[in-house]
């Protein structure tokens, strides 16, 4: 049966970001993407210059009413990110809702996108509107640490804290929470990092329950744009080939991440030469080469389940 996705992120001419990094990873697992720009630029901002446009609010609504007047609005997954614009996140929750009563199966995937590492990369009133009417309406959250952090209010200094920040995250509304990335230490060592997921079920018998698992990932000494969206794609993906099993959906998700990003350090390297950092253009992800690993990722990180 056709999965048709509405995914409603930036877009770059060159490069992989957004849309660019979402869509093809999708579309080699077998789903119908509908894009929508956010906003469209020539490149990432990590470059040295850019230029482009950012869709508006009223913008966005005249688009999803083009949709709405062909009778092809139904979708099984709306995928959303990185946003700057106050009105146009609170008409994505509109769409989110209309979608949701058009189709109650219909699953929301959210990157929360606010920031990282203690600070803020997007205006600050976006937190209350991620909080108030966008977590609550999301099925699927993708933070990092700080934004599990901010969205909750409670600090993760243990992994007994991040458990609660991810019960704290259900009670606000999704049922599944991956927390990337998190500065916990890892027992592997200081070269890796530390991520978490928990999935809240319901039983046949109307009970709930829930699993939760930790990620070991190897951390890698360079800076990519676009990873955020290629993995929120990835656990839209396999969490639909395994919507009971969140052990599994993160060790194929994280899995792919491995390989595209150790693809793309070892071409990006090479094309930098010896002793030299590469680039943002060399670090561009090497996504259309990986689309074996996407298509059937070797699993090189297991997930622990934990209490």
């Amino acid at each position: 049966m056709e999965c048709r996705v509405l995914s409603i992120q930036s877009h770059v001419v060159r490069g992989y970001v957004g849309n660019k990094s979402a869509s093809f990873p999708l579309q080699v697992l077998g789903f119908e993407v509908d894009s929508i720009n956010s906003v469209q630029f020539s490149n990432h901002t990590g470059y040295s210059h850019w230029k482009g446009q950012v869709l508006t609010a009223d913008e966005l609504h005249v688009l999803y009413e083009g949709i709405k007047l062909n009778n092809v609005h139904h979708y099984d997954y709306v995928l959303t990110g990185y946003t700057r614009d106050t009105s146009f996140l609170e008409m994505v929750v509109d769409i989110v809702q209309e979608l949701k009563r058009a189709n109650p199966n219909l699953v929301y995937v959210c990157d929360p996108v606010l920031g990282d590492h203690g600070s803020m990369y997007v205006p600050q009133n976006l937190y209350p509107v991620y909080k108030n009417k966008v977590v609550p309406v999301a099925d699927i959250i993708t933070p990092n640490q700080f934004e599990a952090e901010l969205l909750t209010g409670k600090n993760i200094s243990t992994e007994k804290d991040a458990v609660e920040v991810m019960d704290l995250l259900h009670a606000m509304g999704p049922d599944t929470v991956v927390i990337t990335s998190s500065d916990l230490p890892s027992r592997l060592g200081d070269r890796f990092l530390v991520s978490l997921g928990s999935q809240r079920q319901v039983r046949p018998d109307g009970s709930r329950t829930t699993q939760r698992v930790r990620m070991e990932v190897h951390k890698v000494d360079a800076v990519f744009v676009g990873t955020g969206d290629l993995f929120a794609a990835m656990l839209l993906a396999w969490t639909h080939h395994y919507p009971n099993d969140l052990k599994m959906a993160c060790e194929k998700t994280f899995s792919v991440m491995h390989h595209v990003i150790q693809r793309t350090i070892s071409y990006a390297h090479e094309l930098a030469g010896p002793g030299r950092k590469p680039s943002p253009p060399q670090l561009e992800l090497r996504m259309v080469q990986s689309k074996a690993d996407i298509e059937d990722p070797a699993i090189v990180t297991e997930a622990t389940v934990i209490s």
